[in-house]
């Protein structure tokens, strides 16, 4: 590893014997937090992920990345129906109990829409989604949805992910 410090900076090039710098590295970009879920043969499953984006207005497109080695990617890779939810300031237990188990989602979490995709009762936003495109991307795949209804709330604070640890975006004061 050749890792050079400056002003509290760590510069490297990425390789296979410095992967946790590169998580960290990664980990400087503060992101929302996300839930998505789908219906399998088996019920509700979930996940979450910090990996979400929006891609385009016209037509309506979202992007996530799962990883390819988590158990639960055969489910979202073969999902043509999906919802992800941005999570509200007030959801980190929600969070973690996905983030331990798919099958984490009570019967109070959730309930199935119109087209039998189980959505949260309670987010800051969520897109209920049709699987668009899937391309690889390393060891995660790149998943695009079109955004098939969208909905939010104006008056709460979003969950947040930065440096590895959970905590609260709000708005700076005027």
């Amino acid at each position: 590893m050749n890792a050079l410090s400056a002003k509290q900076h760590t510069a490297f090039e990425p390789d296979a014997t410095n992967g946790r710098l590169l998580r960290d590295a990664y980990g400087r970009f503060a992101t929302g937090v996300t839930v998505i879920t789908t219906l399998t043969d088996s019920g509700p499953v979930a996940t979450t992920a910090n990996s979400f984006s929006s891609v385009s207005m016209d037509p309506p497109l979202v992007l996530w990345s799962p990883d390819k080695n988590s158990r639960r990617f055969g489910h979202f890779a073969s999902a043509r129906t999906y919802a992800i939810h941005v999570l509200a300031s007030d959801q980190e237990d929600l969070c973690w109990r996905i983030a331990r188990d798919a099958y984490g989602l009570r019967s109070e979490d959730y309930h199935l829409d119109g087209d039998d995709i189980p959505v949260l009762t309670d987010c800051l936003a969520r897109f209920d989604c049709e699987q668009h495109a899937v391309f690889e991307g390393g060891d995660h795949a790149i998943v695009v949805g079109r955004v098939k209804r969208a909905s939010f709330a104006k008056d709460r604070q979003a969950l947040g992910f930065f440096g590895g640890q959970i905590g609260t975006f709000a708005p700076k004061p005027d």
